[in-house]
């Protein structure tokens, strides 16, 4: 199935599997905004703070001037809804989230 995606869409999945495995977190997201600009991030689990790789991803994306995005995707287990709303606070309705193994294989495309 990745071979479906857009060459835009599988840039991300490369980008969030990278993120991943630097830190060998159980998650890694990447996110497209509404420029092209994209964000790329492990999941950080601290006594004092723990943040989804997508709500990361997102908090990047917002601190760095994005007012959307086009595309998400998230590598290892799936998103939880609170992460699909963090993303829906930015980007609004109907952004796709495409949910892969830590292989890069697409397992399901969601959306926001």
């Amino acid at each position: 199935m990745p071979d479906e995606l857009s060459a835009e869409d599988a840039k991300l999945v490369t980008l969030a599997r990278g993120a991943r495995g630097r830190v060998g977190a159980p998650a890694g997201a990447a996110i497209r905004d509404e420029t092209g600009r994209t964000y790329a991030t492990a999941g950080v689990a601290l006594p004092s703070l723990t943040l989804s790789a997508l709500e990361l991803a997102v908090a990047q994306a917002v601190a760095s001037g994005a007012r959307g995005a086009e595309s998400a995707v998230v590598v290892g287990p799936d998103p939880a809804d609170h992460d699909l709303s963090v993303l829906r606070d930015l980007a609004g309705p109907g952004i796709p989230v495409i949910v892969c193994g830590t292989d890069g294989s697409v397992r399901v495309i969601v959306a926001t």
